[in-house]
């Protein structure tokens, strides 16, 4: 068993004397032969002071070198990337995490009390393995939104040499032996403000409150007016998408009226009895949701239209000024007999 005393003061441990890093997929690279550098106890970490082993690797050519920033003990209790400090399952920022799931941050600031949490979760650690869960099983929601913002694939342009100070100023004369990036930063200035400290603890992060405000204007849907509107429209299906899954994925929010699936168009339609039942499904799905692992796009349906289609057609040929071709619906004439109900077959007299 490890001393807490060892654990709470900035001494050297045994926990943090660790043979690989605990990194994301962007991070180690897409290299499957990365070499590292490791250099026992070399380091603070940002977050608790301690000293750990640091690893330092380059994660592909073209790329920038590095390290690791936080001790594995801190990586674990929030479940991130040592480099990065991204949710390891997401690769979303923690606050962008914390706030989906809803959350609460209980690694405390002060060091006295960080000492004594540090203990006691190093210990749980050793003994139960991962007593935390960050999976968010409670909030399916929560879960189903990040799943929209997660990446499908590595970002492993976050990997690239920072841009060069000097040749912003017009003043760097390296030319192609310089080993950053001779480029003009874009974006917004705030987003380069970002502390580690408030990044692992979730709070004051500009990218993280730029992705919830995104995804906030994105997933909430607008409610009509029209009381008679009980539909949903469902974008972004594919054949793994069945009825049978879209009808057991929306029963739990109300009685469904009909489920229809409109194969060529990817989408389908899901038709409520209730207003309340559509309204509920609406509000739990944020704007998508996850059915069979797939994220699908939601809309609240069109109002039907009112009176018969023949006084709709009548009204839109008037207002164009074209003629309706005969036989079409509300003509009372026929190109063809075969168009005509009543010329088919005999006809008594």
């Amino acid at each position: 068993m490890t001393d807490p005393a060892t654990l709470g003061g900035g001494n050297s441990t045994e926990e943090n004397d660790v043979e690989f890093p605990i990194l994301c997929e962007t991070c180690l690279g897409d290299n499957p032969y990365v070499r590292m550098t490791k250099e026992k106890l070399g380091k603070e970490c940002k977050i608790c002071a301690r000293a750990f082993t640091i690893f330092r690797w380059l994660p592909g050519r073209g790329m920038r070198y590095k390290k690791t920033e936080i001790c594995p003990t801190c990586a674990k209790l929030k479940n991130v990337c040592q480099t990065c400090i991204l949710d390891l399952e997401h690769g979303l920022p923690v606050q962008v995490r914390d706030t989906a799931l809803s959350i609460q941050d209980e690694v405390p600031r002060e060091d006295s009390n960080r000492r004594d949490y540090l203990a006691k979760m190093a210990n749980r650690l050793e003994v139960m393995g991962d007593p935390l869960d960050f999976s968010g099983k409670s909030q399916p929601a929560g879960r189903d939104m990040l799943k929209q913002m997660t990446r499908k694939e590595p970002y492993y342009k976050r990997n690239r040499a920072h841009i060069c100070s000097f040749f912003v100023k017009g003043q760097c004369t390296r030319g192609n032996e310089c080993p950053y990036r001779h480029e003009m930063p874009e974006g917004d200035p705030e987003l380069a403000k970002q502390n580690i400290v408030d990044r692992y603890h979730g709070n004051n992060d500009p990218v993280a409150k730029r992705m919830l405000e995104r995804a906030r204007k994105s997933d909430k849907l607008k409610t009509p007016e029209d009381k008679s509107i009980t539909s949903l429209f469902v974008m972004g299906m594919d054949k793994t998408v069945t009825q049978a899954d879209l009808r057991d994925h929306f029963c739990a929010h109300g009685e469904l009226k009909s489920v229809v699936v409109v194969p060529k168009g990817n989408c389908a339609f899901i038709n409520f009895k209730t207003r309340a039942g559509a309204e509920a499904a609406a509000k739990a799905a944020l704007g998508g949701c996850m059915v069979k692992s797939k994220p699908l796009r939601l809309a609240w349906g069109k109002p039907k239209p009112k009176g018969p289609d023949s006084e709709l057609r009548r009204q839109a040929s008037e207002s164009s000024g074209a003629r309706m071709p005969p036989g079409s619906l509300g003509s009372d004439t026929f190109a063809y007999p075969s168009q005509d109900p009543t010329a088919q077959g005999a006809i008594g007299k």
